[in-house]
């Protein structure tokens, strides 16, 4: 015990280092493969010794049990809002104002990006991250730590110099990259895009179940010391740029894109080359935030309302264009909606030339009142899709034309279907070429077999050729008839099939994201393997039944439900089967249904004396029974060894039964007599 205590806290010293270097200097000096192998160190040690875990623990990110909902967070001090400057002559005016508060004291500007993300506020103790909440109303919050605990950039525990209490104040956001992801993942399976970074983020932050926030790789650029911490911050720090500096030496993410100006002149110089420059960032920035340095002016100067006097937001012009809507265009997805989207008259947006953007669906556009022809605005949806405002109207000469979707599909002649409680049109034949080549592009990608070699011009080779006319067709191709297409080479051919053979073994999560169900993306596959063992027991679950599960709703329920009662959908499962493709979840017992322990939920903690705690849990499973690693409401029984640590203390404090080893060896001996007493 005592040498793996001092061996988890060197790994977790140099795992930290390490992230620093990482999130903050930008300046990594070790492979990924030895970080994994450090990290994979460090979490052996815990597992075998969980009362070595600690909070500020860099395995602690992949995130807890969901959360029931949030708790309230009163802020030390208010987390102010910005009043708004939109050309140079508001700004003028703000500093003009703010000079005159102060008896035309001289003082240095720092300038900063503004990132349109989400405000939080961070508390440490003793160096160690121990709470974050939102901005709220400006005076309470809600407790998001859980959540932040998953996001890299925001370090768990302080490089040295850190004080006993500090606050700081930072914005949380989505990276563009990852927003442009995850619209990819929810275009493949037939669901809405997101609209913004900002929104996705936000909502990413505020999710219930913190494994959800781990998985959309948030990060964070912290801008401000926060509450009363100015009072424990070095003598040095008489300014905000000071006090960033300082932040940035104890470990937190500070924009290197801030900079400190004298005059009025240099603030514009920033402005005008961020409103170009923006679109080179990783992230939305929606203007420049100019703040007085001075901590000891900040103060003077005091707020109005709920704004502060010494700082203001110069926000960038919107982008927006007008242009003429051409035609309307439709495109038929994987799962057969029907996608209107604009053609327009090339115009600039934000520096880059739009011809095309999204039209969502036919309400929208009847909503909107958006007509063939129209003069309409442009306004580009999170630096990714372009998408029509509206028209405008004082511009309509009346030989403008209204849109109505078709009655059959443009690609196949089906007749059009439109669910009462869907906003889209749907052409319902599976076998329609449009949405089977959608569908196989999605079959073969990253996210879901992973078949590489297959890009999107194969798929459509293959398809026109023949050789492939349903999913399960990829595992009949034979090397010949690949050879005979042009360009395809030997080398090629081999990889594809090769990748192709290696496909059969992945997960069942991610075939089941593969088939293109509609509303079943990486989360709900995962959702559904967590409650069923294979894919027949998916296919054979009930609306009801697969409604009952946490974050699986009436909507997805009944589409997961309608996919398998299609008949050419069951008839490419079994062609699928036949081929070795992999439809069980090899993570968990099957068929526990009738034994003893079955609906059965415990945490093992502490170190047991007659088991270790694989031995331990594979009992427990083989009798039926679910192991899980955090103590919730929904927990039944929780096994203590020696040194059990919190995980007890949550047991205690929700009532759950607690087992201690003998009590658990009794359960073991006679579990159908234990488990109903």
């Amino acid at each position: 015990m005592e040498q793996a205590a001092k061996r988890a806290e060197e790994l977790r010293r140099e795992i930290n280092a390490h992230n620093h270097r990482y999130y903050v200097l930008d300046d990594s000096v070790i492979s990924d493969a030895e970080y994994d192998r450090l990290l994979q160190e460090l979490r052996g040690i815990e597992t075998e010794y969980p009362e070595l875990l600690t909070p500020d623990s860099p395995t602690q990110r992949v995130g807890g049990a969901p959360a029931e909902g949030f708790t309230q967070v009163q802020h030390s001090a208010p987390m102010l809002s910005l009043g708004n400057a939109f050309d140079r002559e508001d700004l003028e005016n703000w500093l003009n104002r703010t000079k005159a508060l102060v008896d035309d004291a001289e003082f240095d500007l720092v300038c900063e990006l503004k990132i349109d993300g989400l405000a939080v506020n961070l508390i440490y103790e003793n160096g160690v991250f121990v709470q974050g909440a939102t901005r709220g109303d400006g005076t309470v919050g809600e407790d998001i730590t859980q959540n932040l605990r998953t996001i890299k950039t925001i370090p768990l525990s302080l490089l040295a110099g850190a004080p006993d209490r500090l606050e700081v104040r930072g914005e949380v956001y989505l990276p563009i990259p990852q927003f442009r992801r995850l619209n990819e993942e929810r275009a493949a399976t037939g669901e809405p895009l997101y609209a913004n970074p900002r929104n996705t983020g936000a909502g990413s932050v505020r999710q219930l179940n913190p494994k959800v926030t781990a998985s959309r790789n948030m990060e964070i650029w912290v801008y401000a010391l926060g509450g009363t911490a100015d009072a424990e911050v070095p003598e040095s720090v008489e300014g905000h740029w000071e006090a960033l500096e300082w932040l940035k030496s104890i470990g937190f993410r500070i924009n290197p894109n801030n900079r400190r100006c004298r005059t009025i002149e240099e603030v514009i110089e920033f402005y005008d080359h961020w409103v170009e420059a923006r679109h080179n960032l990783h992230y939305e920035a929606d203007g420049v935030v100019v703040k007085v340095s001075s901590l000891a002016l900040q103060n003077a100067l005091g707020v109005v309302g709920r704004e502060p006097r010494w700082a203001i937001a110069y926000k960038f012009p919107a982008e927006q264009a007008v242009t003429r809507l051409l035609e309307i265009g439709l495109n038929v997805g994987r799962t057969g909606s029907l996608n209107p989207y604009a053609v327009l008259e090339p115009v600039v947006v934000g520096g880059t030339t739009v011809q095309h953007a999204s039209l969502h669906n036919e309400e929208d556009i009847h909503r909107k009142d958006i007509r063939v022809g129209d003069w309409v605005t442009i306004e580009r949806a999170g630096d990714v899709i372009p998408h029509v405002l509206g028209p405008v109207l004082a511009r309509r000469t009346g030989a403008e034309k209204q849109f109505y979707m078709p009655s059959h599909c443009p690609e196949c002649g089906t007749g059009v279907v439109k669910p009462e409680d869907e906003a889209m049109h749907r052409c319902p034949n599976t076998s329609c070429p449009a949405q089977f080549f959608e569908l196989l592009k999605h079959f073969v990608s990253k996210g879901a077999t992973d078949i590489d070699g297959l890009g999107e011009q194969w798929c459509r080779i293959l398809i026109d050729q023949g050789l492939v006319t349903d999913l399960a067709g990829l595992y009949t191709l034979q090397k010949d008839a690949l050879l005979q297409l042009d360009r395809m080479g030997d080398k090629l051919a081999t990889r594809i099939l090769t990748n192709i053979e290696s496909s059969k073994q992945k997960p069942l999560p991610r075939l089941l994201f593969a088939l293109g169900i509609i509303h079943v993306g990486t989360e709900i596959a995962d959702l559904l393997t967590q409650t069923y063992n294979s894919i027949d027991e998916i296919a054979a679950a009930t609306e009801e039944e697969l409604a009952e599960i946490s974050g699986i709703g009436p909507k997805i329920a009944t589409s997961i439900a309608a996919y398998f009662q299609v008949e050419a959908n069951k008839s490419v499962i079994e062609k699928l089967r036949a081929a070795g493709v992999n439809m069980k979840q090899e993570l968990r017992p099957t068929n526990v249904d009738g034994r003893p322990l079955s609906g059965k939920t415990f945490v093992v903690t502490g170190t047991l004396s007659g088991f270790s705690r694989s031995e331990a849990e594979s009992q427990i499973k083989n009798l039926g029974g679910k192991v899980t690693s955090s103590v919730t409401k929904n927990t039944d029984y929780v096994v203590v060894g020696e040194s059990a640590g919190s995980k007890l203390t949550t047991a205690e404090r929700l009532g759950t039964t607690i087992l201690d080893e003998d009590a658990f060896a009794r359960l073991l001996e006679n579990p159908t007599a234990e488990a109903g007493s």
